[in-house]
């Protein structure tokens, strides 16, 4: 199984597993950067609360910024991100894009039911 996840999860993120840019557990690099992992975790967030509670939809295009924005000066600029900088705005990418995903998903559902 965990051989699984470290073969599958950088292929289904599109992850570049550089080591400077992971963190580790027992001296074990995770299978997927600290930015990822923020994003797998804000996906499983999501998957536990979205029958709860469902965040708007411009609440959620807004929770895409933050990565967006520390990715991109990093990008263009000689700033580097910390790991846990990366985590959290991973976390919030991952929520936000994970619930307009989901939302329209059932939207689209819905449609199409109503179609019948």
């Amino acid at each position: 199984m965990i051989s699984f996840l470290y073969r599958s999860l950088p292929i289904v993120f599109g992850c570049h597993c550089r080591a400077d840019r992971s963190f580790f557990f027992h001296g074990k690099q995770f299978p997927i950067c600290a930015r990822c992992t923020g994003e797998l975790a804000g996906m499983v967030i999501l998957s536990l609360t979205y029958a709860i509670y469902r965040l708007p939809v411009l609440y959620a295009a807004g929770f895409l910024i933050p990565m967006t924005l520390d990715g991109g000066i990093q990008l263009l600029t000689k700033y580097e991100s910390t790991n846990f900088r990366r985590f959290f705005t991973g976390i919030f990418f991952g929520y936000g894009f994970f619930n307009l995903f989901i939302t329209g998903a059932v939207v689209s559902y819905q449609y199409g039911y109503n179609l019948l």
